[in-house]
């Protein structure tokens, strides 16, 4: 078995399952059947969340939901099951997994500590770990969202004090063009459309930056394949729009400051 994980939806982190065709039978299907080649059967409590129910995309690649199915095991009940080999591709790694049951009242640190000492190349995890880590991952999540808030902000802020900068070199520019009849608006769009082909610079370099950076992640022996280093289409999207919107947006005010100026003034250098 193959095991890894990657965000599904709204889901911070789902459990990815890749296992070979006799295991399959380990899955009591509700509906549906076993996933064949570009297919995933969901695990109940998973599936009951998704809003698109006929296909999830994982590290950037979409499968079709065939099944979904219910286990006795609630580690695997909340997960996606696929095809080995496809899981090799997306996570870079080969690995044997061992599910073991316990009984309520077993001591679980004793049964670890046995399994780790038939051999050091041997790691041992509890289901117990997943959950503290699938905590973890949503404290990862909501401290994201807040530092990509603050990023945004102070990026907007950069761009309207560099905005400003570059047009505090080009008074006389303006001024000129005001003095030649040139409406204001027309002065405002000539900034915004070179505030949007700034937009557009800056998120080429930020893509193919940190899509080399994923791929190093992705590719970590410490993070033993367990984290997909991938920028979906979607989250792409977004990205661009925010850039777009930063440069635009940081730009409309010192494009108004110097578009309504006297152009006596601009021409003189007195006033910005």
């Amino acid at each position: 078995m193959i095991v890894g994980a990657s965000p599904v939806e709204k889901l911070p982190i789902v459990a990815v399952y890749g296992v070979t065709q006799n295991r399959f039978k380990n899955y009591s299907l509700i509906s549906g059947s076993n996933p064949s080649k570009n297919e995933v059967i969901i695990g109940k409590s998973i599936f009951e969340q998704l809003f698109n129910k006929n296909e999830i995309l994982i590290a950037n690649k979409s499968f079709k939901i065939s099944g979904v199915f219910k286990s006795e095991i609630g580690f695997e009940n909340g997960g996606v099951v696929l095809n080995i080999d496809e899981a090799g591709n997306i996570f870079n790694k080969s690995a044997s997994m061992i599910l073991v049951n316990t009984t309520l009242n077993s001591n679980v640190e004793n049964i670890i500590k046995e399994i780790k000492n038939l051999s050091d190349e041997i790691d041992v995890k509890s289901t117990q770990n997943f959950v503290d880590n699938y905590n973890q991952f949503k404290i990862i999540k909501t401290s994201s969202n807040v530092i990509s808030f603050i990023a945004f902000s102070m990026g907007l802020l950069g761009i309207v004090s560099l905005m400003s900068i570059t047009i505090n070199q080009r008074k006389a520019e303006f001024g000129i063009k005001r003095a030649l009849g040139i409406k204001t608006s027309k002065i405002v769009y000539s900034i915004m459309v070179e505030s949007f082909l700034l937009g557009v610079f800056s998120f080429i370099c930020a893509l193919i930056i940190s899509n080399i950076t994923l791929y190093f992640v992705k590719n970590a022996k410490t993070l033993q394949g367990y984290v997909n280093g991938e920028i979906s289409v979607e989250l792409a999207f977004y990205i661009f729009v925010t850039s777009i919107l930063m440069a635009i947006i940081g730009s409309i005010i010192p494009a108004l400051n110097a578009a309504k100026t006297d152009p006596v003034e601009l021409i003189q250098g007195n006033k910005i």
